[in-house]
């Protein structure tokens, strides 16, 4: 057994901060944590680089990678998670302004065709509103600056989908503003809303009430990310999975307390007005674990995203719950 240092990837959330800072206890379990500026940046140094032992990946890189690459595993930890009724912009200029009027249009999406939260998107149209991709011209670049689709990761195209890369030297946030693009889809905010760009608008402005109804309807807190390991150091350091996971787990915990114990407060360790307000309406609304790591508490929501990834041909066939995590850790 080698019980050497772990090299931990991930980004610095409230989530996994006592981590960095080292608030939560190691345990025994000796760690170092790096992080960089964009998560694409971590995918790319654990896929291309072999830089990490355990890391955060996002759920379609993880899937991709299953079909041919067995060398990682995922553990039931979940430090992003997003509802993406707001992650779709429309030029307001296209005549867009409901889910059917999406059809035959030209749509952008950043990375690489079925993003994490294209997936999630996509799907919600899917099953909500009738969408259908495949009805799509869909253009792949860069979001602010212009890029080609990431390369370190296979890109599953579906053969009924027009999937092309966006023009050299073009960026998707101008391609929308200007109106060469009719909507796109994006985990990130794009520029030209940062800017207040009157051509740019989002498909449903008022998503928080469309969100909480379909968190309320579907039981769903979207995941976007898991945290994976090599599967050859899980074999040479039995238990290492239950320790990664007690200590991620943790620190998320820890942070879930940060906010409680801060009611009393009105929150005031945040700028954010009315945080206080916010804070008591989730707490409402969601279980006292809001967060939670695992697969029990989170099955019906992996179960949607794995059906998401297969309808919209992304995996080759449908992958079980059971089949992606560690054996270890399927009780949790």
């Amino acid at each position: 057994m080698t019980d050497r240092t772990l090299k931990i990837g991930c980004f610095r959330y409230d989530t996994t901060q006592p981590l960095f800072d080292g608030t939560v206890p190691a345990d025994g379990l000796d760690r170092v944590l790096e992080t960089a500026a964009t998560l694409p940046e971590i995918f790319e140094r654990l896929i291309r680089g072999n830089e990490f032992d355990v890391a955060e990946l996002g759920l379609t890189f993880y899937l991709r990678l299953l079909e041919s690459d067995r060398s990682l595993v995922a553990l039931p930890i979940f430090p992003n998670r997003v509802f993406r009724h707001s992650c779709v912009f429309v030029n307001t200029r296209s005549g867009i302004t409901g889910p059917g009027d999406l059809v035959g249009r030209t749509i952008g999406e950043f990375g690489t065709y079925g993003q994490d939260s294209g997936v999630w998107s996509k799907g919600i149209l899917m099953d909500d509103h009738g969408f259908r991709p495949e009805l799509n011209r869909w253009l792949i670049g860069g979001l602010d600056h212009p890029s080609a689709p990431f390369d370190f990761i296979a890109h599953p195209r579906p053969d009924n989908v027009d999937v092309s890369d966006a023009p050299e030297g073009r960026a998707l946030s101008d391609m929308l503003d200007v109106g060469e693009i009719d909507a796109l889809f994006s985990a990130n905010v794009p520029q030209c809303v940062l800017d207040g760009s009157p051509n740019v608008a989002r498909l449903f402005p008022d998503f928080e009430p469309l969100e909480r109804d379909y968190h309320r309807r579907t039981g769903i807190f979207p995941i976007m990310h898991t945290i994976v390991a090599r599967r050859d150091l899980l074999r040479e350091r039995p238990g290492l999975a239950r320790d990664v996971y007690r200590v991620f787990a943790a620190a998320k915990d820890a942070a879930a307390d940060r906010y409680r114990r801060n009611r009393r407060l009105y929150q005031v360790q945040t700028m954010v007005p009315w945080m206080n307000a916010l804070i008591e309406r989730n707490d409402e609304e969601f279980a006292e674990d809001w967060w939670p790591y695992g697969i029990s508490a989170n099955r019906v929501t992996l179960e949607a995203y794995l059906r998401y990834h297969y309808e919209q041909g992304l995996s080759s066939r449908p992958w079980k719950v059971e089949e992606i995590f560690a054996p270890e850790l399927l009780d949790t």
